[in-house]
């Protein structure tokens, strides 16, 4: 095997496309026919998009009746965040969305809810999710005749953060509400089975699991609760999501689904890398006396996310010097523009500016190995060596 010359990091933002999920795409792209179809071509690809409803139905322990294929996860968000669902066929209107303060921006936009409807939960200084101040805030609508929505995300994509979502939704669920939660992050990291999570709903994407960009699903615990579509116009999808569906890029998704489930049994690999990278970027931090911060170190994390930062070492110069060195990693939030943007979770966990302006994210995946440490460590002394002679200037 030849000698890797760089070192991915950046799975948290998207995971290299898995082969099974190419094999199944290039399949997939080189039939033909319409999954609305009736004749053997439609047919073959009805297939092709209900075994990816299968598989990842089973990434999310759910059932794949209740599963509808989106075009990525923000679609999926937006789609389920809406006032307009019901139950059981009678219409029900939600009055207000109470979203954690470290959502990911798609969820904290509201979705179809007015601006005004969206009240943020606090967090921690390790970002959990404040499940005192939640259950104040559902008393607050319900005395007011409000119905609400609420989403917590199963793991936060900047730290890694897992929340305690079984207990918001039993909180949730006492006062009436809705629960939704945003499974990007977690599902092929940690188990993920949405009648444990006690949701009403989830929502997954495709290339956070080394399936193709552009793919998404929304999974519903039972079909007693069924949202207004976001796109009309067609019947795919149950009337739920209108659009001739993307059969390549489901056939893909379910694919990566599928590697993704029996991924799970390397849980423990990537926890002692990611600890191995907290040493090192610890270690090294140490050697130019400074002292490294792990965000959220005191709470269950992602097995393989770190959220790091060291004083006086701006994350768009790390970014920048370890990219040069081979190592790929991102700052602590990067904006659609792919420049370097304050963080509104380290905001909301009260992490100084001066601080949160120095966070970079290693987050690891399917093809990541120790080779990946190594690269890792190198480039970090590297870099960490040209700070203290002052060839890179630290603030």
């Amino acid at each position: 095997m030849s000698e890797r010359r760089r070192a991915y990091l950046d799975y948290n933002a998207t995971a290299p496309l898995r082969p099974e999920s190419r094999d199944a795409m290039v399949a997939a792209l080189g039939a033909t026919g319409n999954a609305s179809s009736v004749h053997g071509e439609g047919r073959a690809a009805r297939a092709k998009i209900e075994a990816a409803r299968t598989d990842v139905a089973r990434l999310a322990g759910g059932d794949a009746r209740y599963v509808t294929f989106t075009g990525g996860g923000t679609e999926a968000n937006n789609t389920v965040l809406t006032p307009e669902w019901s139950f059981n066929g009678k219409p029900v209107t939600l009055d207000v969305l109470l979203a954690s303060a470290v959502e990911h921006v798609s969820v904290l936009a509201g979705g179809r809810f007015a601006a005004e409807a969206v009240k943020t939960i606090p967090v921690d200084g390790n970002g959990v999710v404040d499940l005192a101040a939640l259950e104040r805030m559902l008393a607050d609508a319900t005395a007011g005749g409000r119905r609400a929505m609420v989403s917590v995300m199963v793991a936060n994509n900047e730290t890694g953060v897992i929340q305690p979502v079984a207990d918001v939704a039993r909180i949730a669920h006492t006062a009436g509400a809705l629960v939704h939660t945003d499974a990007i992050q977690a599902a092929g990291r940690i188990s993920l089975d949405i009648g444990a999570l006690g949701v009403d709903v989830l929502t997954l994407s495709a290339h956070k699991i080394g399936g193709p960009q552009g793919a998404g699903a929304i999974v519903r615990a039972s079909d007693a609760w069924a949202f207004a579509p976001l796109t009309r116009g067609g019947g795919q999808e149950k009337r739920l999501r209108a659009g001739t569906e993307n059969v390549a890029a489901l056939a893909g998704f379910g694919a990566a689904a599928k590697a993704a489930l029996a991924d799970l049994g390397r849980v423990g690999d990537w926890t002692g890398w990611r600890d191995r990278l907290a040493e090192i970027a610890t270690a090294g931090a140490s050697k130019i006396g400074r002292s490294a911060t792990i965000f959220g170190a005191d709470a269950p994390r992602l097995p393989q996310t770190l959220c790091v930062a060291v004083p006086g070492l701006p994350s768009e110069i790390l970014l920048i010097a370890l990219d040069l060195a081979g190592v790929a990693v991102s700052s602590g939030s990067a904006c659609s523009s792919g420049k370097v943007a304050q963080s509104h979770v380290l905001a909301a966990m009260r992490v100084s500016p001066e601080l949160a302006r120095c966070a970079i994210r290693l987050s690891l995946g399917w093809e990541s190995g120790p080779a990946d440490l190594d690269l890792f460590a190198t480039a970090w002394g590297h870099v960490l060596d040209q700070v203290a002679s002052g060839a890179v200037r630290a603030a």
